[in-house]
Parts: structure tokens; C-alpha cells; sequence
């Protein structure tokens, strides 16, 4: 009779004799100075000693991603932080005496020891702040063939993608039983070739998890260029509604933000832009919106002095106004004296008294005065103060910028989608123009909520005066309450960020997009967004459309994507434009004459 056959190994410890080890063991191993042989199966296992000095995160991905089967095992140490210090401190030490020796001996100094000292320095400040912890990092990889000319083969592949991400590695030579098992899973490191790590450069290295930007509602912002998901979100849904956009010149922020509002647009949102290079005029009639060009001779006006767009019965608006024109005549005026103040307070005051507005509520829906009207009123003083003052406003009654401020509102904030454009505007009115727009865009934001997006491009022209920066923070605080997010975008990130109201403006900013930075802003930018030497190193080196996008306390690398139809209708390229514009002509009926005399003449 025939021995019965065991289906399940185990059963065989207790029938056989055998223990579980010797059912899992392979039929046999064999140990070269450079491979194992375990069974059928050749295995090499490499250590890595040597790691570039910046990185970005998941910058193992092609390690990770190799078209071979592997084994990658990390290992992390906790190191005292006194330990670490003390260590730090004598190889400070060392090195500065070593750059010492050279200059007196009148020899080079080794750049290597220079980039390691400042490296020491760095890494010992933020250990005493707290802000870093230090390990030790082993990193080991087993590659696993079914022939010794394919472990060969594979191997050096390996090394050449190693190589490429400035990762030096090497065979664990007559050592290649224990790199095995430490490559295994039993959580056993006998190699122990270890290399010092910060909290964030040790982030970096692990590559099984990467940032994370998607919900379940929200729209398309791009893709996540680390793992290519898709990067879908709610602003709404953040703490604030708020977006800050920093990026170099022809790196596509307004593509960006263009993409963004046109599918906002489609979710329901209204969007109003003021855009100061009328690069929004062909979005806005693709989606029928409604464009305002602010300008001399353009029939569209608002009157800095309206309160009829924010009248509610019994409610006196009057107070909040005059604060909000102190703010406005400080831009158009200029720096002004305390009895300054007083006499423009009182000429304002009288200016809608000859209206026969007060603070009286009941009179507020009354026609407002106009800028005419302060004018008259300061030359009524007849004090020689109140004459400088009104001559500082005078061209804008009877000047050169008449036309701009001196007639009543006529426009209304009904279109979902409305574009204000101050292109014609010389530089020096653009501040003010954008002032009187915000705060005519603000009266209705508060009288009328709804889901809205305020975009305010090249928003450094706010910041160059303390008034238009004080009104421009005052929305970013109060626009959560209004349903409103604002939109800012600026290229002059120095100027920007060189205020303590424009650092506000950012950290009042849930939402927050850095794309291709300049060498000359980009340390400043390191600094307020508290960025690793690997995403520096990434801005420095962004293609158009790439950067890396913030969302409330997550971040992740984005690659703006839109589809052929939006690309038509978002792009500002010059030869975009001009292939648009010819395009257009060549399919026009005004143009069917000039195809057909093209096509006698190629005939």
C-alpha cells in the first residue's frame, strides 16, 4: 500500500518528525563572495553608502518603480540629541581648524570640507531649536534572478538608475548571507552600515506613502506630478477660502488661475476678476461674462462716494464709508498731517451735506456727491491747507485725469462672471483704480452672499502703499465670513513679502500655489513657507505648470493640466494668439474671398 499523501506541509511536523523550518528551508544554499544561491533562485544584495546632498520627496521613485522585482529595507535609529550635539561640535571644530591650516599655509580650501562645515552649522542650529531630531539610516536592496547572468545584467541597471539619483552603492562583498537577512523581513539589521539623518532628509526617503490633495467634491486643480493621482478639492471646504499664487513671469499662474475660475464657474461659483493686462478678456467671452474696461473714455464708471450699493433701510453706512475715502485720499494724496486729516474728515463730511446725506440712515439713499464736489469743498475753507489739498485732487476734476472718478456708479455686479480691466490705466493710477474696485466689489460681497471668487491679479500694485495693502488685508480676514475666497497673484515676490501685511496676506491664505521661483526670491520664499532643500531645489528647476500646491496643513507637487477646449481659452502665449487670431480669420464668411484667391494663387 502506497504511503498516503500530505497536502498541507504542516501537518508533516507532527506525523514526520519535521520541524517548520524544515518545511519553509530551501533544498539547499550556496554562499559566493558576491551572490547567494538559494534553491533556484541567485540573489546580490547592495548597500547604500553614499547619498546626494539635496533631495526632493519621493525621489527613490525610480527605485521603487524598477522594472525588476527587489527587496528594499530600511532601517531607522533614534540618536540622542546630546550624543548628536557633542559629535556635531567636534566635527565643527575639526573642520574649521582643518579651513584655518589651509589659509595660513597659503593652500586651497577643500570645497568639500567648506559645503560639510556649512551642512554642520545648519543641521546643529535647528537640532538646538528643536525643530529637527537625528538618526541613523541604513538602506539595503536585494535583487533576486533566475540566472547569474540576469543578477548581473539586473545589477548593473540598478546601479545606473543609483547612479542617476547620485546614489552610490556597493556589493556587500563576502558578506553576503547576512546583507540577505537583513534585506528580509525579519527586522534584523547585521550589516549595520549606517548614515546620519535630520527628521526632514529622512521624510524624503520613504516611499510608500507621497502627499495626498483629493476629495470626493471639488474641481480638477492638476496632477500630482510624484504619483500622478488627480489633485480634486473644495476651497470652500478649507478653514478660509483664500488663495495666494507666487510664480516667476511666464510660469503659468494666471493659466492657473484662469483654469481654476472657468471651473469654478461651471460648479456654480461666481467669479470677478481685475486683471490689469487683458488676459482675461477671452475667457470671459467664452463664457459670456461681462467685461469692464476702467479706463478715460470708457462708459463704465464708479463713484469712489456711492452708498446707494450698500443702502439698507435703518442702517447707517455713512461712518464706514468716510473711512474707507480717509484710506483712498491718503493713496491719491500723499503722506498727510494730523490737521490734514481733520480738514479732509470735515470737507468729506460737508461734501454729502450739500447732498443732504447725514448720519441720518433715512437720507443715505440719496444721490451721492462726487469727487467735484470734495474739490469745492476744500476750496471753501479757504485755509491755506485745505488749498493744498484740493489742489492734490484737482486734476482728477479738471486735470488730466478727468473722467476717471468724476461721475456716479453705473454698473452692477450681475453677471457670474465679470471681468474689471485696468490695462489703459497709467502705473501710477492702477493702485487706486484697484482700491475703488475692491471696495465697490466689497459693498456688494457683504450686501449680497454668495459663493463668489475674487481675483486680484498682480496684487503687488496694492501693496506699494500702506492703505491699499491695510483695505486688500482687511478682505483676506473678513472674505470666510461673505462666502468669498480672494484670489491673489504676484510675481514681485519680494515686494510682496517684504511687508508684514503681505506675509499676512499669505498666512491668511488656506490655499497657496509656488511655481517656478527666481534664484533672487527664492530664499525668502524657503523661508515663510518653510521649505525643504529639496523642494527649492524643485522651484529653481520647475518646467511651466509645475510647482507645488498647499492646502490648508497638506502639500504636494502639481503639473497643471487642461483639456484643448480650456487651452484655447486660457492660454496667453504670444504664438498661441496669433495662431487664434489667423485661425479666426481663415474660418470667417468675411474671409471665404481670401481662401479662395489663396487657392487660385497656389493653383
Amino acid at each position: 500500500m502506497s504511503k498516503p499523501q500530505i497536502l498541507n506541509p504542516l501537518d508533516a511536523i507532527d506525523r514526520e518528525g519535521f520541524s517548520i523550518a524544515d518545511v519553509v528551508a530551501p533544498d539547499n544554499i550556496e554562499v559566493d563572495f558576491d551572490h547567494l544561491k538559494i534553491g533556484d533562485v541567485y540573489v546580490r544584495t547592495l548597500f547604500v553608502s553614499g547619498y546626494p546632498r539635496f533631495v526632493v520627496p519621493g525621489w527613490l521613485e525610480p527605485v521603487v518603480n524598477f522594472d525588476h522585482s527587489l527587496e528594499i529595507s530600511f532601517y531607522i535609529y533614534p540618536v540622542d540629541a546630546k550624543t548628536t550635539l557633542d559629535d556635531l561640535r567636534r566635527k565643527i571644530t575639526e573642520m574649521e581648524a582643518e579651513i584655518s591650516t589651509d589659509i595660513q599655509r597659503g593652500k586651497i580650501i577643500n570645497p568639500s570640507t567648506e559645503a560639510k562645515l556649512e551642512d554642520a552649522k545648519a543641521l546643529q542650529e535647528q537640532l538646538v531649536k528643536g525643530v529637527e531630531r537625528f538618526y541613523e539610516y541604513s538602506f539595503y536592496i536585494t535583487i533576486p534572478a533566475s540566472s547569474e547572468e540576469e543578477l548581473n545584467g539586473v545589477t548593473k541597471r540598478l546601479e545606473s538608475v543609483l547612479g542617476s539619483l547620485l546614489i552610490n552603492a556597493k556589493h556587500t562583498t563576502l558578506d553576503m548571507q547576512k546583507a540577505f537577512i537583513s534585506s528580509a523581513p525579519f527586522g534584523r539589521d547585521l550589516i549595520a552600515i549606517t548614515r546620519n539623518m535630520d527628521t526632514t532628509s529622512l521624510a524624503t526617503t520613504f516611499p510608500f506613502t507621497t502627499a495626498e490633495l483629493s476629495s470626493d467634491t471639488g474641481i480638477l486643480y492638476g496632477i500630482n506630478s510624484q504619483n500622478d493621482s488627480f489633485i480634486i478639492f473644495d476651497r470652500f471646504g478649507l478653514e478660509n477660502s483664500n488663495l495666494a499664487v507666487f510664480a516667476t513671469s511666464g510660469s503659468g499662474k494666471s493659466f492657473f488661475v484662469k483654469l481654476e475660475s472657468l471651473r469654478s464657474l461651471m460648479m456654480g461659483a461666481e467669479v470677478i476678476v481685475i486683471d490689469p493686462e487683458n488676459e482675461y478678456k477671452a475667457l470671459c467671452d467664452a463664457v459670456g461674462g461681462e467685461y469692464i474696461n476702467f479706463s478715460y473714455g470708457s462708459p463704465s464708471k464708479i463713484n469712489p462716494f456711492d452708498l446707494t450699493q450698500v443702502y439698507e433701510k435703518g442702517e447707517n453706512q455713512l461712518g464706514l464709508k468716510i473711512l474707507t475715502l480717509h484710506s483712498l485720499f491718503k493713496v491719491i494724496m500723499g503722506e498727510l498731517t494730523a490737521a490734514q486729516e481733520a480738514l479732509l474728515d470735515r470737507a468729506i463730511l460737508n461734501a454729502y451735506k450739500a447732498k443732504g446725506i447725514t448720519m441720518d440712515p433715512d437720507t443715505q439713499d440719496k444721490t451721492p456727491p462726487l469727487i467735484e464736489d470734495l474739490y469745492k469743498a476744500l476750496i471753501g475753507m479757504e485755509t491755506t491747507e485745505a488749498q493744498d489739498l484740493a489742489a492734490r485732487i484737482e486734476k482728477f476734476v479738471k486735470g488730466s485725469y478727468v473722467g476717471i472718478f468724476d461721475q456716479q456708479t453705473n454698473i452692477s455686479l450681475k453677471n457670474p462672471f465679470t471681468v474689471f480691466s485696468v490695462r489703459d490705466l497709467q502705473d501710477a493710477l492702477r493702485p487706486i483704480a484697484m482700491f475703488v474696485i475692491l471696495d465697490f466689489i466689497w459693498t456688494k460681497v457683504r450686501k449680497d452672499v454668495r459663493k463668489r471668487i475674487l481675483v486680484v491679479d498682480e496684487a503687488w500694485h496694492m501693496m506699494r502703499y500702506p492703505d491699499t495693502a491695510a483695505f486688500l488685508w482687511s478682505i483676506v480676514k473678513r472674505a470666510r465670513k461673505y462666502y468669498l475666497g480672494l484670489t491673489t497673484i504676484t510675481q514681485d515676490v519680494n515686494d510682496f513679502l517684504s511687508l508684514d501685511i503681505g506675509k499676512a496676506v499669505v498666512t491668511n491664505s488656506a490655499m497657496r500655489l509656488l511655481l517656478k521661483q527666481s534664484p533672487a526670491a527664492i530664499d525668502q520664499i524657503t523661508e515663510t513657507f518653510y521649505l525643504s532643500q529639496g523642494e527649492k531645489q524643485l522651484l529653481m528647476s520647475a518646467g511651466v505648470g509645475e510647482g507645488i500646491l498647499f492646502a490648508g496643513p497638506h502639500h504636494a507637487p502639481i503639473k497643471i493640466v487642461a483639456s484643448q477646449d480650456e487651452y484655447k481659452f486660457v492660454t496667453t502665449k504670444p504664438q498661441d494668439m496669433i495662431d487664434k487670431k489667423n485661425e479666426e480669420v481663415f474660418t470667417s464668411p468675411q474671409s471665404a474671398s481670401v481662401n479662395e484667391t489663396v487657392a487660385l494663387t497656389q493653383k
